[in-house]
């Protein structure tokens, strides 16, 4: 098996420089426009480089007028400021529609993100691709902006070997074929030796990522109590030394292999402009060749030399970077599990209750050796609230993935009012739902548009945020901000932040859920930090907000889903037993004898809380 490092791109240098041109000429076709021009710029600067001194030389060999010689020496000067002028204009206007096309790229980029499919950002190769994706495009120096420079060069290296190939051959076809021979041999032998800190890039990123991670930790608000409690400075700094000590002796080591690069380099430079430089003056001594011709085939020779290794490093560089831009190919094209625009629509009718059953379910995680759910068969009916418990690991949170679609089961069917879902627009099925998880998806910005999830709110949206923020229950909480809805959330963003407490981030959560009203409840153990009393009557306020609403309530703690209409406890992957609160305590089996345990631990607790 290959490793990371030296698979084959799946789109070729070729298809992705194609891929660019065809975004450019859908776009910015200005982009395309602009490095044509600073390409046809950059070889006439050239070429009025190599023309000046030999054709003022020329004027003084064959004793031009005064004024002859002046006028020469004053249209170059013009030419040279006109070009200089022309190629700042073009560089500093250049960036903004370069810019604004990789932003689009970005964008694509970030819909592929939120909107593929759930299990391609759970598949740890996915995410590595898509992080190598965003590399690719997190900056102005990264390809899918840098490319268009790249491209820019080649164009002018490629037209600038075509002008010095015809201006040479017809002096020397002997001295031209030397100086490609040495140009050439010269590039590949200094690119092998250069393309060290590529091959050990895998070592180099090892350290770097240690120094950024200590780094990011160091800053990170939330560790600050534990670094001043546990001293753990002096021990994330001993890290931090030890990744840079091997990072410096990594850099040690590349730098002495550049330094022999940069002196073969030297050489074949000494031997490719000797040999030039004797062949002219061969022909000078010989022909009587004039200085001002002599300078010029001089001068061509060295610039001939450039074009081609401008060609070979630029082809070089237009590869790697075609490389970088294969991953975010590849993540706009990862396969859909699901169906999505080709999916049968689905629309949340007000009023409409929904059944969701699971039949036969079975199912395994991509790559796990044994199912998390065996054999599954629940049937959730419309407007029942259900509850499903159990131990940690015991399956609650992969049922619950299955009930939202987030994945398909393995065998089996998920049936929504006896259709199996898979036929559906998965992205119609979400709106079914309404979720809160026990990781929240809280932004910071405001109040208002942490409930809507909407930026720039109409009246009548904000006049529903503050219902169903007051609906759950922090009417006070609200009243107390000065500025009310527009109020921001975290301090990491926004000065006049504020932190909310977890009870509160609970409420916001709720009123989050309230607001969008849909006909199905998910609530996966979002108040697991909660102590079991403030979980009780959180789920209670739950209970009473989104009555008529199909409810999913999970926990791991029993006591918290009394009220549901029907509870199932999950062990081991399946439904071990199913029924009301008083039903199953009845049955004396696992439920009970959990549901006793968790009493008695509460108690004991609390008794200790009074004794102190």
């Amino acid at each position: 098996m290959k490793s990371k490092s030296t698979e084959s791109p799946r789109y070729s240098t070729l298809r992705n420089t194609l891929w660019m041109i065809q975004n450019a000429w859908t776009y910015k076709k200005f982009v395309l426009f602009i490095t044509v021009v600073m390409a046809a710029i950059t070889v006439s600067s050239n070429l009025v480089q190599l023309y000046i001194a030999p054709v003022i030389l020329q004027k003084v060999e064959t004793s031009a007028p005064l004024a002859q010689l002046l006028t020469t020496i004053i249209g170059f000067s013009l030419l040279v400021m006109l070009l200089a002028g022309l190629q700042n204009y073009f560089t500093e206007n250049t960036v903004f529609s370069r810019n604004s096309l990789r932003m689009r790229i970005v964008r694509q980029l970030m819909w592929k993100r939120q909107t593929t499919s759930f299990p391609n950002i759970e598949d740890s190769k996915k995410l590595s691709l898509f992080d190598k994706a965003r590399q690719a495009i997190d900056s102005n120096s990264a390809p899918s902006e840098a490319i268009w420079e790249t491209l820019t060069k080649l164009l002018g290296n490629i037209a600038g070997f075509i002008i010095y190939l015809c201006l040479l051959s017809t002096f020397s076809p002997v001295l031209l074929g030397v100086i490609l021979l040495t140009t050439v041999a010269g590039f590949f032998v200094t690119r092998k030796i250069n393309q060290w800190g590529y091959r050990h890039r895998d070592e180099e990123a090892a350290y770097l990522q240690k120094m950024n991670y200590i780094w990011l930790k160091s800053s990170q608000r939330d560790l600050g109590k534990d670094v001043r409690i546990f001293g753990m400075f002096p021990w994330m700094q001993d890290v931090y030394e030890s990744a840079r000590s091997l990072f410096e002796g990594f850099v040690a080591r590349r730098e002495m292999v550049y330094i022999r690069a940069d002196i073969l380099d030297v050489v074949l430079s000494f031997a490719r402009n000797g040999i030039a430089y004797l062949y002219l003056i061969g022909r000078t001594l010989e022909q009587g060749l004039p200085a001002s011709e002599f300078l010029l085939y001089f001068s061509a020779v060295g610039g001939f030399t450039t074009w081609v290794t401008g060609i070979l490093s630029e082809m070089s560089t237009l590869h790697l970077q075609c490389m970088e831009l294969s991953t975010i190919r590849e993540c706009l094209d990862l396969p859909e599990p699901f169906r999505f625009e080709d999916g049968e629509p689905l629309e949340a009718k007000p009023g409409f209750t929904y059944e969701l059953r699971l039949h036969n379910v079975r199912f395994r995680y991509p790559g796990a050796q044994t199912d998390t759910l065996h054999c599954v068969n629940l049937t959730i009916h419309p407007g029942e609230k259900l509850a499903v418990v159990g131990l940690n690991g015991a399956g609650k949170t992969t049922l619950v993935k299955l009930l939202c679609g987030f994945y398909d089961p393995t065998e089996g069917e998920v049936l929504l009012n006896g259709v199996d879902i898979r036929q559906y627009n998965r992205k119609d099925y979400y709106q079914l739902f309404t979720a809160v998880f026990q990781q929240f998806s809280v932004l910071e910005t405001t109040l208002a548009e942490n409930v809507t999830q909407v930026f720039e709110n109409s009246e009548a949206q904000l006049s529903k945020a503050e219902e169903c923020i007051r609906k759950a229950g922090l009417s006070q909480k609200l009243d107390s901000l000065p500025d009310g809805l527009q109020t921001h959330i975290g301090k990491e963003v926004f000065e006049d932040g504020i932190e909310l407490s977890g009870g509160e981030m609970q409420r916001l959560m709720l009123a989050r859920a309230l607001y969008k009203g849909a006909p199905i409840m998910i609530l996966d153990e979002p108040t697991a930090a909660l102590d079991p009393i403030a979980e009780n009557d959180l789920y209670l306020k739950y209970s009473d907000m989104t009555s008529g609403c199909t409810s999913v309530y999970i926990s791991h703690r029993l006591a918290s889903t009394r009220f549901c209409d029907r509870i199932i406890l999950m062990a081991d992957g399946q439904i071990a037993e199913e029924g009301t609160h008083d039903s199953l305590m009845a049955l004396n089996g696992k439920y009970a004898e959990l549901y006793a345990i968790q009493s008695k631990y509460y108690n004991e607790k609390g008794s200790e809380s009074d004794e102190g």
